[in-house]
């Protein structure tokens, strides 16, 4: 079996879901060495998560900027963790809900991704900065 592993700083983004496959295939060319394995992506942060859902529409990423911030508001009264702005409880419930890594399955030195699945970066806060990725890909 083979193992392979990467940390990689992504560019900032703005708020909201940015496909990241494409970032992380350059990271990790060594996947087309492995028949059968896995490959997992996992985020080292709080207030950002990853998901994979659509890769071809862009309005799909804009609609779940849109449901999530109706479904997780910012200000709410509730909120005790306030001093580092209205965004950041919010996007660290987000970020729960969505989860910090995913995993895909690598068969025949390709992700095996639906033809319509790509990875996002789920960018919760208005300026989150660079975050960073472990990338791990295994199998034989």
């Amino acid at each position: 079996m083979k193992f392979y592993q990467k940390q990689i700083q992504l560019k900032p983004y703005q708020r909201g879901f940015h496909l990241i496959t494409s970032d992380v295939l350059d990271a990790m060319p060594e996947i087309n060495q492995i028949q059968i394995g896995q490959l997992q992506v996992f985020i080292k942060h709080t207030s950002a998560s990853l998901t994979i859902n659509e890769n071809a529409d862009f309005t799909v990423r804009t609609d779940f900027e849109s449901h999530f911030n109706k479904m997780v508001p910012e200000n709410a009264p509730y909120y005790k963790h306030t001093f580092e702005g209205s965004d950041d409880m919010p996007a660290h419930i987000k970020a729960s809900l969505l989860g910090s890594s995913v995993q895909i399955p690598i068969t025949n030195g390709k992700l095996n991704l639906g033809m319509w699945q790509g990875v996002y970066l789920c960018e919760h806060r208005n300026y989150g900065g660079s975050r960073e990725l472990v990338i791990t890909a295994f199998g034989e």
